[in-house]
């Protein structure tokens, strides 16, 4: 549970300027909440932002699909060449036995 002087982050919270603070004390923590609330704003913004997640997500299973799809040629070529070294191998056998026989 989140400390009673505490904000909602879990963060602690910021102590507000006393009776003896300054004007430039006082400006000072109106710009700070500004930028915190402004942050808050666009978080919440881009939660919200379902074209946008959308797209996010569409580039990201492109991405993987696409990776993935690198990965099969690759494995397939490996796989290809396996077999073509082993039919060599069967080839090559194939004719010492051949030319023994001879």
């Amino acid at each position: 549970m989140a400390e009673p002087d505490a904000d909602r982050s879990g963060r602690p919270a910021r102590p507000e300027p006393g009776p003896e603070a300054g004007i430039a004390d006082l400006e000072a923590d109106i710009e700070t909440t500004r930028r915190e609330i402004s942050a808050t704003v666009q978080a919440l913004s881009d939660k919200l932002d379902v074209k946008e997640r959308a797209r996010e997500k569409a580039i990201d299973t492109k991405d993987r699909a696409v990776h993935r799809a690198q990965e099969v040629t690759h494995d397939d070529r490996v796989r290809r060449a396996a077999i073509v070294a082993a039919l060599a191998a069967v080839v090559v056998t194939g004719l010492i036995l051949w030319r023994r026989r001879r």
